[in-house]
């Protein structure tokens, strides 16, 4: 008796579970028409973001190769150690390259210095409220303004109230504000990433507050600055429009010998033997062989980025 009454209360169970399943259910219609759509979606999307890659990928190809083709029978040791000129088969880039390595001489530090600084006050200095929430929106906003408007306020500031005109130290200093609010936003981010147990696990054996930042948080957090940085300075390096406002010349025969001497860089030796193609044809071929050093230089800075990031980068 107790079995045919376990066996009549199961068959209703059975039934539900039956209806539930039951492909003519509607629900279960439904269910299957959402999943569809879904998977269509995604082939879509995947197809569309594969498409934009390899379009990308063939455009930096096709760029790659008409420069190298052009530069071939240019780009050699004399190009690179000769100094400017006005006649192509003379010209070469020596002054360029002290010029931007003069240039970086000045930025590195600035960014380094002030970024990390201001990163490191307000993440573990600044009282957590509204004034900290401002400043880190304005930051943010700076790393996004147009590179032209860097350009004029390092002409008002430093080229004419500072009296520094188009000198090293003025081109290293506009540059420095280009590129400082990305290293700041950049080191921020590192520093977030550091788990908090770490810095209570120091404040628990009685560290202090520099303590802890000093030889817990900053050990952790260095790969991300230092990615950061690195790809700040090869941003600062290939830039051309504020060194043009700031009055930069472009065909300069004195080699600079301090911070306070004109100077010119690779972009804008591009710049200038680019308008000049017009005239002269020869002027295309300079252009391509210094825009093959200048890419060498921040493929090289963009590898140690990310070689740098591998190697020092702790899991936790």
């Amino acid at each position: 008796m107790n079995l045919d009454v376990q066996i009549k209360n199961t068959a209703p169970l059975k039934n539900n579970l039956t209806l539930k399943t039951n492909p003519d259910n509607k629900g279960f219609e439904i269910n299957m028409k959402k999943m569809k759509h879904r998977i269509a979606l995604d082939k879509v999307s995947k197809f569309i973001f594969s498409l934009s890659t390899l379009v990308s990928l063939v455009v930096l190809g096709i760029l790659i190769y008409r420069i190298s083709v052009q530069s071939i029978g240019w780009l050699d040791m004399d190009f690179l150690t000769s100094n400017l000129s006005i006649f192509p088969e003379k010209a070469g880039i020596k002054g360029a390259i002290l010029g931007t390595l003069y240039l970086m001489s000045i930025v590195i530090p600035v960014v380094c210095i002030l970024g990390v600084s201001t990163a490191i006050y307000l993440e573990e200095y600044a009282n957590k409220g509204k004034i900290q929430s401002f400043i880190k929106v304005n930051i943010s906003n700076l790393a996004s303004v147009p590179s032209v408007i860097f350009g004029l306020l390092g002409l008002a500031v430093f080229g004419r109230i500072f009296s520094l005109g188009s000198s090293i130290l003025a081109g290293g200093l506009t540059m420095s504000l280009l590129v400082l609010p990305v290293v700041v936003v950049a080191s921020q981010e590192a520093l977030r990433a550091v788990p908090g147990y770490l810095r209570e696990a120091s404040y628990a054996m009685g560290a202090s507050k520099w303590t802890t930042t000093w030889k817990v948080v900053l050990p952790v957090a260095v790969p991300g600055i230092l990615t950061g940085v690195i790809l700040s300075v090869s941003r600062a390096i290939g830039e051309t429009a504020p060194l043009v406002v700031l009055g930069v010349p472009t065909l300069i025969m004195k080699l600079p010998t301090s911070i306070m001497d004109d100077f010119t860089a690779m972009p804008i030796q591009i710049y200038y033997w680019t308008l000049d193609t017009v005239l002269t044809k020869e002027y295309a071929n300079l252009a391509a062989a210094t825009i093959v050093v200048l890419l060498l230089v921040l493929f090289i800075m963009n590898f140690t980025a990310i070689l740098i990031r591998n190697k020092f980068q702790r899991k936790f």
